[in-house]
């Protein structure tokens, strides 16, 4: 499966230092997990929960799910002893906080290359203060490692001393900037997290308001919380249905010689038709997921 079309609706956050909860996760429905070393683990439990991470990320019993280790930032004492650990596991990624220019993810590149981690680990840089999102672009195209952007909206509402508010109004520039230059760049991006476990109403809506917007998924909190997302991040079969009859028309079109193509009253073109294709294309990976 090409890494374009990977699913990640669901990217579930899972606490590195609770053996619990990572054997639970390779029983929940998430497209990928995020295991945790950092916000999740207290300092006095950091080298114990590397090792318990590390070992899971390299036991491949999580089926299908996409397995990354969140390191602690650049700039903290266990960064450089994560991102070893990390590369000698070689899950599929490896997440780092705080990524805010082009030099950071250089020097994530080397470290790994360094201690020796597979071609398929790559990177997926988390992006939440207002200077990354005034460097999304480089960011975006400094490694051909780095294949996701991993929005940090907890922080940059914290940096910018904004409201967390229905609609993230005080956010919407920075989401669209990072989207921008993941799409420029190629990579696929995540939204972020929603906070308010218990509003399932709230958690709908701003999934909904994610994938208008155009991220391939979102990061989650809590298993509560993937069900509403994976529906929400996946073609419905109105959707599937629809991209089916445009690609059926088109190509009936195309044989008969018409250069003017409707469907239901609207005029297709190629773009449509290439929008179609992919949502089949996405449909068929999440059930090639099983």
């Amino acid at each position: 499966m090409s890494d374009d079309l990977r699913p990640r609706r669901s990217v579930l956050y899972m606490p590195g230092a609770n053996e619990r909860a990572l054997e639970k996760a390779k029983t929940l429905p998430a497209d990928a997990l995020i295991l945790d070393l950092e916000d999740a683990v207290a300092p006095d439990a950091k080298a114990e929960a590397r090792d318990r991470v590390c070992a899971a990320a390299a036991s491949g019993e999580y089926g299908s799910r996409e397995i990354t280790i969140r390191v602690n930032g650049l700039d903290t004492r266990w960064h450089a002893d994560d991102v070893r650990a990390a590369a000698q596991a070689g899950p599929d990624a490896v997440v780092v906080p705080k990524i805010n220019s082009a030099a950071d993810v250089a020097a994530v590149e080397k470290a790994l290359e360094a201690a020796g981690a597979p071609d398929r680990t790559r990177i997926w840089a988390m992006v939440e203060t207002p200077v990354a999102m005034l460097h999304a672009e480089e960011i975006a195209t400094a490694s051909e490692r780095l294949a996701v952007l991993v929005m940090g909206t907890n922080d940059l509402a914290k940096e910018l001393h904004a409201e967390h508010v229905p609609g993230r109004q005080p956010l919407l520039t920075g989401l669209g900037l990072c989207l921008l230059a993941a799409r420029a760049a190629g990579k696929a991006i995540l939204d972020g997290v929603y906070n308010d476990i218990g509003n399932e109403e709230g958690f709908a809506a701003e999934c909904r308001q994610g994938r208008q917007m155009g991220f391939d998924g979102k990061t989650l909190i809590h298993p509560s919380q993937l069900e509403p997302c994976n529906r929400i991040f996946a073609p419905s079969e109105d959707e599937i249905a629809a991209a089916r009859a445009i690609i059926a028309a088109f190509e009936e079109a195309e044989r008969e010689g018409r250069g003017v193509v409707t469907v239901n009253g609207r005029m297709v073109e190629n773009l449509h038709v290439e929008q179609a294709r992919r949502t089949l294309a996405v449909a068929d990976a999440i059930a090639a997921m099983g």
